[in-house]
């Protein structure tokens, strides 16, 4: 069936946004309420759509589908073959997220680095295993933990022989989007903690600044509790082991106000 597929990147849950759709066969308007990923289903493939609402963003027609709903092992299967920008075409794979059978805290960074890439394994890399020492150290259990990426493949520049990180742009991630969004809808975690910029952008807006919020908690939709922190990645970049040593505390600092909460 041809449709429509819009993204309401954010919401107040006091405001409704209003879609209106419009064919030479079809006229409708819809209301969210909710930042999400939304099908209109039945829309010729050649109407125009108008948003009464700024920020809602058409991001595929046609017929073009992106999965909505589906368990973690479902998504990823479907991820795979997953072709809304052109970062797979140098990817290896795509590294879907990854977690507990039952998470409640869910941990979003960038994009999969080089061994991520390889293994085909969120957070696997020396990011992820700085990470992990760091939760232990906060008090935070591993097994409640949820770990995922706003961009499913990993986004490099040939360096000599290696393959370095290149900063994803804001189209690739509103591409990946609905991946995530389909991800917090399944997972439901009660915690959300974004990690570094990228992701603390992609889910509380691109006017958000964790250099300013760090370490708070932020009213959002997408969950009960949900916090903004640097990257693990930017405390390996530190310039000598002394401020490194002081990140880390920082970072547990932040992680200890998680270990805090009735999960």
């Amino acid at each position: 069936m041809p449709q429509i597929l819009v993204r309401i990147p954010r919401c107040s849950l006091l405001s409704t946004v209003v879609w209106q759709v419009s064919s030479r066969t079809d006229t409708r308007s819809l209301h969210f309420v909710l930042a999400g990923t939304y099908i209109i289903h039945g829309i010729a493939g050649d109407c125009e759509a108008v948003a009464e609402s700024r920020g809602v963003q058409r991001i595929a027609a046609n017929g073009g589908s992106v999965p909505l709903s589906g368990s973690i092992p479902e998504l990823a299967e479907k991820a795979k073959n997953c072709r809304n920008c052109d970062l797979w075409r140098n990817a290896t794979q795509t590294v879907f997220g990854e977690g507990g059978s039952r998470p409640r805290i869910m941990f979003i960074g960038e994009q999969p680095g080089n061994e991520e890439d390889k293994e085909g394994k969120p957070f696997v890399g020396p990011a992820g295993r700085l990470l992990d020492r760091l939760l232990v150290e906060a008090g935070v259990d591993r097994k409640k933990v949820y770990v995922t990426n706003a961009v499913k493949h990993f986004k490099w520049e040939p360096r000599g022989k290696r393959r370095i990180h290149k900063k994803p742009s804001a189209r690739e991630i509103d591409a990946c989007r609905p991946w995530l969004d389909a991800e917090i809808a399944e997972i439901k975690p009660a915690v959300i903690v974004c990690l570094g910029a990228t992701a603390a952008q992609a889910i509380l807006g691109r006017t958000f600044r964790v250099t300013q919020h760090r370490g708070e908690f932020i009213e959002s939709p997408l969950a009960v509790h949900v916090m903004a922190t640097v990257h693990p990645s930017a405390i390996l970049r530190a310039p000598d082991e002394k401020t490194r040593h002081e990140q880390e505390r920082e970072f547990v600092r932040d992680m200890g106000q998680i270990a805090k909460l009735k999960l």
